[in-house]
Formats: structure tokens, C-alpha cells, sequence
């Protein structure tokens, strides 16, 4: 953890790299950037802007919100060669060079940048030019108020560390090299803030948009999630100061993890109420993003794949490895909840069973595995289509039910003394010790070491294998009953026992609205037999008008194995299927608390969850 003064120190040695960026014309969503060199190569000095964000694994091109750059120094124009999509070469110049950008900013998202008269909001990587060569130069930046009246109570909110500027205010801030630069996202704006310490580091939250959040309620249960986190992996915590940025909308979810931030987006209801008690599946669902994201704290930003130490921002980072950063990390969110005591063992249970029914709902499975489900995250997972349930599996959906397994093997072959929790601090300790990051195969070989368990067979199996999930008897090793049954509906994401279930079934997905738009045909369903596809618009079924809303219904109340005359818009072509609709298949999961394990059953279950008794013998 470098401070402050640590950077104005390698200032004196090495000049840093100056970023001025002012909300320009926030009524057309323009941020002015510039970016100054005070030594330029001699050759003619080359910036390029990140294709990608770290934390999401996807080419964005931000270089295409450009709109206008120029160069100059000592005021004289300088010339500005475009070399690729990213890339621009300044012409040879002894002098300070500074190149200015004119960015559009209208994402609101946690990836790039978004800017109107109501607020700002930027991820370094799609605004700042990257000098190259000097990566590692120090970087002093400059955050500008915008012009006006109307923006004189903006504050500013980021963990970057301060130079001149004043707590929450415009000015002066410094970072010691482009790395960090990009890792410390910033809002700006009227917003609300409330401050905690979690295991004495302060904690600050910023909610920017119109909520009505009880937040001294989110604060007190924030506050236990990043205690007990930091408690896992032992302290003191990595980052000296830690900010959640938070957009509250009509509708969004989503975050983005950053070295001592993170930026979330979340529907304003999904946000604490005043007077509510255990909190709903809305806030539940914050929570956990919360949770997700703080865990990234260790899991990504510090402990990370060899592969992205450094970034390469310019293309895709291939690793294998992405179901352990990410999948564990979807493991660990939820059961933080747990175990810091904010949702039940019961209410924990129904989020476990909610990612098994997803992921047994996606033939996906059986044809890509999570290691090769983490090397194609460039092209596959943020890509996805229409056919994605029948081609690809979530290295975060499965990779957490993996994790499940890979805590429980861990727990039940060393007779609950090492689990998953042994692993994770390993992997910490191992990273604190070389500052680099895991290869493909010594992430396993740190896993085997530090819970003492032969796990190469567990890895080919569930990593690099395609084979269901040996779930039902896992959990029940651990107290846990697993049961299989029908959706009783569309919108039935399991995890509770259903009273009625669907009669019969398309094997399809409906669209949202008014008119009843395929948006996937499932794999070995009867729509697809019949010769449906995503895209369709069906408009009758045996001639009576169907829309989105009407569709289920009327498809539940045909006989499996019965034939119906669907009428549906291909384009802008009728045309006519014939569609034996099937019985639900049964993938809908529902755990529950064995009431009378035994006694060996029970410590491990406890030691699961986080209710602390000696280990059974």
C-alpha cells in the first residue's frame, strides 16, 4: 500500500505523467481529457487508450468515444498520426507534449464513462491515455468542477489518494503509476454519503440518484460483510481507505471491482428501506453484489491469474482460470451473508439452489467446461446470443457450485480441521511473499498443499470435465437436502417447494412485453424440434391471438404429447409449426436443513456455515 508520500517521493526522481479531466459540456455528455508528458520520446511519443476494462472480459474499443484529439507543446500545434484503432503517434518534440481528448461519455454502466447535468462518472481506463513506455511513471491528476452555477455543491468521491485536493472535493490527486490510475473510478456530483470503519479502515458510501435508503442500516450491514472478509484472509486489509460507489436506477445490477473501490449499479428498491427487517430478496440480491464485489478486494485485484500481471489493455488475457476468480468469488459472496450473520442458513440455501437450477437449465454444460468456459470469456460469455443456454456454461454459476464441492472435499477427507478458507489465504500469503500472479497449474498445486488433500482427480473432473455435479450427494455429507422438481412457472428461479407445477412446456424463452417474441429455443425441446426459432414472434396458438402474457398459460393448459398449430412472424413471413408440447423437465432445485444429521453431519455443517464447534473425530 503506497501513500501519499511514498509517490511525491518517486516524483522527485521520475516527473510524472499529468492528467487534467474537466466535465466540459455536461448538457452534451463531453469530457475534456489532456494528458502531458514532460519528456517525450525523442522518436515521436505513442499514447493508446485501453481496448478493455479490467474486471470485464470483453474487447470494448472505448477509443470509439473519441471525438475530437489534438497535440501540442509550448502552445504550437503538434502532429497527431492515428497508427490503429487505439494508438496515435505525436510527431518528434523536445519540448512538454500534451495531447487533449474530447470523450463522449453517455454509458451508464459500470465499464466506461457517463456524464449530464445531474452527475459524472468515469473508469479510468475508458478516458485516460495510456503514455507507452512510461507506464510506470507517477501520474498526477487534476479533477476540474464543471463551469456554472448549477454544479457549485458537486463533490467528488474516489479512493484515489489526495494531493491537493480536500476530502471529497475538486483538485489535485496523485497515483504511482497508469495501473492505478485506471483502478480508481470516480464520481462527481450531489450524492449521498455515509462513513463507517470495518476493522479500523474508513469505509466510505456514495449513492448517486434518487433513493430513500436507510443508510445507516446499509452501513451497519456493509460494515459486517468487509469485517468478516478482511477477518479470512487476516489482517490488516490491503487498501488504507475504501469507497462503494453506488447508481441507484429505476432498473440495473451490476459492479465492477476496483484495488480499494468498487462502482455499483442497482435498482433504487433493491436499497434498504427504514423499518424493514430481514431483508428481501431485493436487498438480499445488493448485498451479495456488495459482498461479490469487496471479496474482489483479494480475489482478482491482488491474487490474480499470471496472465494479467500486467494488463495487457491493448487485447484479450487469456486464462484458464477465471471459474477460480470468479466462481469463487460468487461462493464466497453469498456465504459471507451467512456467516456474518445477516440472512439465515434457510435463506442461504435458496440462493444455492437458484445457481444449480441455473446452471442444470443450460445444456450448455455438457458441452464446455469451466476452464474452457474461462478462456473464451473474450468471445463467448460477454458475447452471448440467442443460442447461449445450448453452447456455453457460467464460469460464475458453475465455478461457484465448484467451489461448493471443492470446500466441501477439502472439509470432509481433513475431518473439518482445512477447507476452501485455507486455500484463499494461502493464495494471499503466496501473492503478499512475490507480488506476481498464479499460473494455470500452481493454482491447484497451492489448493492440494494447503488443505493436504489429493485433489488432481477433483480438478479433471469438475474443472476440465463436462460431467454433472455430484451435488445431491455432497450436500448430503453436509446436512443438506437435495430434491429435483418441475418449474411451477416461467418466472420460477427455484430454491422454494412449489405447490403446482407446469403441465407442459415449448422449450422455449418469452421476451418481455407485448407480443410473444421467442428469445431462445432450448436445446431437444419441442419448439425446436418443430423447427422454431429465436426471433419468432408467435401470434396464435390453434388460431386463437396470443401475446407474451398469455403465452404460458396457454400452453399449460395443452396436454403433453398433444399437438398445437402455432402461427408465428419469421421476419416479416407467417408461418405455421406443428408443436407437441412436453412435460417440465425436472431441474428445478430445493435444498433444505436435514433437522437430524447426526452428530459428525452437524460440526461439519456448522463449520460450513460459520457456527464454530469442534471438529468431529
Amino acid at each position: 500500500m503506497r501513500s501519499v508520500d511514498d509517490i511525491a517521493r518517486k516524483m522527485k526522481n521520475l516527473p510524472p505523467i499529468r492528467y487534467r479531466i474537466a466535465a466540459s459540456n455536461p448538457e452534451a455528455h463531453l469530457f475534456e481529457v489532456a494528458c502531458t508528458v514532460a519528456d517525450p520520446d525523442p522518436a515521436g511519443q505513442r499514447f493508446f487508450l485501453p481496448a478493455w476494462a479490467p474486471g470485464s472480459y470483453m474487447i470494448r474499443e472505448f477509443a470509439r468515444h473519441i471525438v475530437t484529439i489534438r497535440a501540442q507543446a509550448n502552445g504550437k500545434k503538434v502532429g497527431l498520426v492515428k497508427l490503429d484503432k487505439h494508438t496515435w503517434q505525436a510527431a518528434p518534440c523536445a519540448e512538454p507534449l500534451t495531447v487533449v481528448c474530447e470523450i463522449y461519455a453517455w454509458d451508464l454502466s459500470v465499464r466506461a464513462a457517463h456524464l449530464d447535468t445531474t452527475h459524472g462518472f468515469f473508469n479510468g481506463s475508458s478516458v485516460f491515455l495510456c503514455v507507452n513506455g512510461l507506464e510506470d511513471r507517477p501520474c498526477r491528476v487534476e479533477i476540474l468542477r464543471p463551469a456554472g452555477a448549477a454544479y457549485r455543491g458537486w463533490r467528488v468521491a474516489t479512493a484515489m489518494p489526495r494531493d491537493r485536493a480536500k476530502a471529497y472535493g475538486f483538485g489535485s490527486y496523485i497515483v504511482a503509476n497508469y495501473e492505478e490510475l485506471i483502478d480508481h473510478p470516480v464520481e462527481m456530483g450531489n450524492f449521498a454519503l455515509k462513513a463507517f470503519r470495518a476493522c479500523g479502515v474508513p469505509h466510505d458510501i456514495v449513492i448517486t440518484g434518487r433513493q430513500r435508503c436507510d443508510m445507516d442500516r446499509l452501513a451497519a450491514d456493509l460494515k459486517r460483510i468487509c469485517e468478516y472478509q478482511i477477518r479470512l484472509f487476516g489482517e490488516p486489509a490491503p487498501m488504507q481507505r475504501y469507497v462503494f460507489l453506488v447508481t441507484a436506477l429505476g432498473d440495473g445490477y451490476g459492479g465492477l471491482e476496483h484495488r480499494a473501490s468498487t462502482a455499483l449499479v442497482c435498482a433504487r428498491d433493491d436499497l434498504p428501506r427504514i423499518g424493514m427487517r430481514e431483508p428481501g430478496d431485493a436487498y438480499r440480491g445488493f448485498l451479495g453484489l456488495a459482498s461479490h464485489e469487496y471479496f474482489h478486494t483479494w480475489n482478482v485485484k491482488r491474487i490474480k491469474p499470471a496472465a494479467f500481471v500486467p494488463y495487457d489493455l491493448t487485447r484479450e488475457n487469456y486464462t484458464r482460470l477465471l471459474w477460480a476468480f470468479e466462481g469463487i468469488t460468487s461462493y464466497y459472496d453469498d456465504l459471507t451473508l451467512v456467516r456474518a450473520g445477516l440472512i439465515s442458513a434457510e435463506s442461504y440455501l435458496e440462493l444455492v439452489a437458484r445457481v444449480a437450477t441455473s446452471v442444470l437449465r443450460g445444456s450448455g454444460r455438457h458441452k464446455q467446461s469451466v476452464a474452457e468456459s474461462s478462456f473464451d470469456a473474450w468471445i463467448k460469455y460477454y458475447r452471448q446470443d440467442e443460442n447461449a443456454p445450448n453452447a456455453i456454461v457460467s464460469y460464475y454459476l458453475k465455478g461457484s457450485l465448484i467451489a461448493l464441492l471443492l470446500d466441501f472435499t477439502i472439509r470432509r477427507e481433513s475431518r473439518g480441521r482445512r477447507s476452501l478458507d485455507d486455500v484463499m489465504r494461502a493464495l494471499w500469503k503466496k501473492t503478499r511473499v512475490t507480488g506476481g500472479g498464479i499460473e494455470e497449474q500452481e493454482w491447484e498445486a497451492i489448493a492440494t498443499k494447503a488443505s493436504g488433500v489429493d485433489l488432481r482427480g477433483f480438478f479433471d473432473s469438475t474443472v476440465r470435465g463436462r460431467r454433472e455435479l455430484p451435488l445431491a450427494d455432497a450436500l448430503a455429507a453436509f446436512g443438506v437436502e437435495f430434491e429435483l422438481r418441475a418449474a411451477q412457472s416461467a418466472n420460477d428461479r427455484g430454491g422454494k417447494g412449489a405447490s403446482v407445477v407446469l403441465n407442459a412446456v415449448l422449450g422455449v424463452r418469452v421476451a418481455s412485453g407485448r407480443e410473444a417474441r421467442l428469445t431462445h429455443v432450448l436445446d431437444g425441446g419441442a419448439a425446436q424440434k418443430a423447427g422454431l426459432s429465436a426471433g419468432d414472434v408467435v401470434i396464435a396458438l390453434d388460431g386463437l391471438r396470443v401475446t407474451a402474457a398469455s403465452f404460458e398459460q396457454a400452453v399449460n393448459s395443452r396436454t403433453p404429447g398433444s399437438t398445437i398449430e402455432v402461427h408465428a412472424f419469421r421476419r416479416d413471413e407467417l408461418m405455421q409449426f406443428q408443436v407437441k408440447p412436453r412435460a417440465p423437465a425436472r431441474d428445478t432445485c430445493v435444498l433444505t436443513l436435514n433437522p437430524n444429521p447426526g452428530a459428525r453431519v452437524l460440526a461439519l455443517r456448522d463449520g460450513w456455515l460459520g457456527r464454530r464447534r469442534k471438529a468431529a473425530r
